[in-house]
């Protein structure tokens, strides 16, 4: 299918999470919890976690398939990443918090699992703002992979916020923490690959 085409469905695709979720809000309120502001705010953190996944996807399946055009498709689902990662904070700050700035900014300080949530949101922020082509210019090839490389700190601290925030049954967080752990260790496996032929 030609790229002119899949990039649309791709970015439908993306928006079917946030789709069912308005349409479970407006058609199904029975399919929420007693809490189901909570729950809206535990989906879209839970789409935020899948969609960096998803992004971290892109190199291995490039390297393992040789279908080098997915690589097309990596800044926008960053960019969801980044979306569905806004979503999840401005449902904190409006159905938890109701906008009350020193409330936010007790619970990042004195709330680890929000405090390792929010690090790793402020850190999607430079990868969103840098993700356009122009940029790649302005901060050189080498600089802005190593800023992007960010991503890796989100997933991790994604993955932490995760399950400190279920904290008893984490059987859930830990298939996405085996998930991380496989993308990381495939990339460091892809390095060492590349300095031992080097050499």
């Amino acid at each position: 299918m030609p790229i002119k085409i899949l990039k649309p469905v791709v970015f439908l695709l993306c928006l079917v999470p946030l789709a069912l979720l308005i349409w479970a809000i407006v058609y199904h309120p029975e399919s929420f919890s007693a809490n189901p502001l909570e729950d809206i705010t535990d989906r879209t953190g839970l789409w935020t976690l899948r969609f960096v996944l998803i992004t971290l996807t892109v190199t291995p399946l490039r390297q393992l398939t040789g279908w080098n055009t997915v690589v097309r498709y990596r800044r926008m689902l960053g960019l969801f990443a980044f979306f569905y990662g806004f979503l999840h904070f401005i449902t904190y700050v409006w159905f938890t918090v109701f906008f009350n700035i020193q409330t936010i900014v007790e619970d990042v300080l004195k709330r680890p699992f929000i405090t390792v949530g929010f690090i790793a949101f402020v850190l999607m922020i430079p990868l969103a703002i840098t993700s356009t082509k122009k940029w790649i210019t302005r901060l050189g090839g080498k600089r802005w992979q190593l800023l992007h490389r960010a991503i890796y700190i989100t997933g991790v601290l994604g993955i932490i916020h995760y399950i400190w925030r279920v904290k008893s049954d984490i059987r859930d967080p830990l298939i996405y923490a085996f998930l991380l752990a496989l993308l990381l260790g495939f990339r460091m496996w892809s390095r060492l690959r590349t300095v031992s032929v080097v050499r």
